[in-house]
């Protein structure tokens, strides 16, 4: 299993769910995106999303991993998308946790709805973002959310589209980015689609809610092989 962090961030909050589902046997990878956090200097610039998509296959193929059930967070989920459309052979299964960027909505709206977020967030997630978020850097965070903008405009459906492996869309009942309407979208547009929703939770619905979302992912992968 593969777990994909949201934009300008690292692997770090995916931790608790890393820990749950490896405790049940799953081999967990938690990569950080190459310019990403730890990472940042993989990268002498922000990467576009199908750059991200493309060198996270590559990663993939050099461990040799076999198709695996990919997990993604916020922006995550557009590379995760164009990877299963770029390289369908690597996937078995897909989770998108609170899936963004929305397609026509503006990027002032769309940084508005991460502000009202944040206050519904755990506080124990705000510095572990912000530091992440500095390591970054914020010119590089900011080139890689216009990235993203174009992405939703011109890609992220049309990668949804190609998706023919069982996914599940999760978001958090609080979360004010990924919409319950959109994430009923997502679900439509691809092959083999289902939602689920967290109670309590928010946008970063696997780091507030480890366990939850850790048994919506071991009932959804039931049979799989870990």
């Amino acid at each position: 299993m593969v777990l994909v962090h949201g934009l300008g961030l690292s692997g770090r909050y995916f931790v608790p769910l890393a820990r749950r589902l490896a405790a049940s046997g799953t081999t967990v990878l938690v990569p950080d995106l190459p310019g990403n956090a730890r990472s940042r200097a993989a990268a002498r610039r922000a990467l576009g999303v199908e750059r991200l998509a493309d060198s996270l296959a590559h990663w993939h193929r050099e461990l040799s991993l076999g198709p695996s059930c990919l997990v993604a967070n916020s922006v995550g989920s557009q590379v995760t998308a164009a990877l299963a459309a770029r390289h369908p052979s690597l996937v078995s299964r897909i989770v998108l946790v609170g899936p963004a960027l929305e397609p026509r909505t503006s990027a002032g709206r769309q940084f508005g709805r991460l502000l009202a977020d944040v206050p519904r967030e755990p506080f124990s997630l705000l510095p572990l973002a912000a530091t992440d978020y500095l390591l970054t850097g914020l010119p590089r965070c900011a080139a890689s959310f216009r990235g993203a903008l174009r992405d939703a405009a011109e890609s992220f459906e049309r990668n949804l589209a190609q998706v023919h492996v069982p996914t599940l869309v999760v978001r958090g009942a609080g979360d004010t980015i990924a919409s319950a309407a959109w994430i009923r979208h997502v679900a439509r547009m691809v092959g083999d689609g289902r939602t689920a929703e967290i109670p309590g939770a928010a946008h970063a619905a696997h780091y507030s809610a480890p366990d939850a979302m850790a048994a919506l992912i071991e009932e959804f992968t039931v049979g799989d092989p870990a």
